[in-house]
């Protein structure tokens, strides 16, 4: 059997789909690059917006366009579906989850084995680690807590040898999750910044990132780390924000910080932080959101030191309660006050790149991109080299250009 794989969504469905990849190849199966030579589409879903669902049923038809093969929709928008997805041309099955035996199931693969050896790295030697699953919160806006159940760490012990194998073939180990900053709550097992330092003491030659993590739970053993622990652990925080008023983080049910406890947190990290990257999640126009609501974004954004923004405009999910919160604003005023904040975004973006440029930097090779090497610092910003100046590291010092 040949099988395409396609992710939408964020480093978890990336994970995700990596493990499904591993079963399929244990058990006989061949993965091609182009689903005009595969039997099988292997699609991972997600349901965070309404344009990611949309791309999803596009690229779906598409698959059913270009080739033969059946395909299996898995994931977060799989575990939501009403039979739209299912009624998708050449839809094969509809898997609720992302579990690699039930897709193989699915495909009338007979399981016989779960785990392949993992590839071999070639340039891509960045790898995601996933910690832990689901999440506790009821964010307004989120059908993800509907689709992914409640938060789920695994054992420490899992971890370490996931992350010893991994790091016979990358050079940086990404650690990812849902709500990463909650492993361990509800087991009363260590925390992130002890997992962490468990993480580090057994695999010490690998560079550990994490993804996304609220701002208000870096405790200070994460914080420490991140400080103390440069060359281990990335100085690289994605801190979702959503939004700078606190009537508005109330409607999201953000009921864990405010505005001005994230300002503090993040100020405090910065002041000890020589070299940060900072990004955040930020939706724009949310039910209710006044203009001063979003003013209240746009000064908070710029008051700290962020060097990128996601911007996401509100979408309706029919899952989540903001669906049903009154004060549902026009497009036009979502669409505008997205545009502001991705120009403040790139503005951001650009000074914080030219402060860096010139700079020395710890980098590990990401990838390829037109040719040229891409290299991750641990800030965040890519680099590219042309090849002939590579030596074939995976992780050397490299100058911000």
């Amino acid at each position: 059997m040949r099988v395409y794989f396609h992710t939408f969504g964020c480093k978890a469905n990336q994970y995700d789909t990596e493990r499904v990849r591993q079963a399929f190849d244990a058990n006989g199966a061949v993965v091609v690059d182009d689903p005009a030579l595969a039997d099988l589409a292997v699609v991972n879903s997600c349901t965070v917006t309404h344009e990611s669902e949309v791309k999803l049923r596009r690229f779906v038809r598409q698959v059913a366009k270009g080739s033969h093969a059946r395909t299996i929709v898995m994931g977060c928008a799989a575990a939501l579906d009403d039979g739209s997805i299912a009624a998708l041309p050449s839809v094969h099955a509809v898997v609720a989850n992302a579990e690699p035996a039930e897709v193989l199931r699915a495909a009338g693969v007979e399981v016989r084995a779960l785990h392949a050896a993992p590839r071999p790295a070639g340039t891509k030697s960045r790898a995601l680690l996933k910690i832990q699953d689901g999440c506790d919160e009821h964010c307004t806006f989120c059908a993800t807590t509907l689709a992914r159940g409640a938060n789920r760490s695994r054992p420490v012990d899992d971890l370490i040898e996931e992350a010893r194998a991994l790091a016979e073939h990358h050079a940086e180990i990404v650690l990812t999750g849902v709500h990463i900053g909650t492993y361990g709550r509800e087991a009363r097992t260590p925390s992130l910044g002890e997992l962490l330092e468990s993480l580090i003491a057994a695999v010490p030659s690998v560079r550990f990132r994490l993804s996304s993590v609220e701002a208000t739970e870096v405790d200070d053993t994460l914080a420490g780390l991140l400080i103390e622990a440069p060359r281990h652990l990335a100085a690289h925080l994605h801190a979702p924000l959503q939004s700078g008023s606190n009537r508005v983080l109330k409607r999201m049910g953000r009921h864990w910080y405010t505005a001005e406890s994230y300002q503090a947190r993040i100020e405090w990290l910065a002041e000890r932080l020589p070299i940060l990257g900072l990004g955040a999640d930020v939706i724009a126009g949310f039910p209710g959101e006044t203009d001063e609501d979003h003013s209240a974004s746009i000064a908070l954004l710029r008051a700290l030191p962020f060097t990128y923004l996601h911007v996401f405009p509100f979408s309706v999910r029919p899952d989540a309660a903001a669906a049903r919160l009154p004060g549902q604003l026009p497009p036009v005023v979502i669409r505008d006050r997205a545009r502001e904040l991705r120009e403040l975004g790139q503005a951001k973006a650009a000074e914080y790149r030219a402060h860096r440029r010139g700079q020395t930097a710890d980098g590990v090779v990401s990838g390829r991109q037109q040719g040229r090497l891409e290299v991750m610092t641990e800030d965040y910003l890519s680099v590219y080299l042309d090849t002939d100046q590579w030596d074939g590291r995976p992780r050397f010092e490299v100058t911000v250009n």
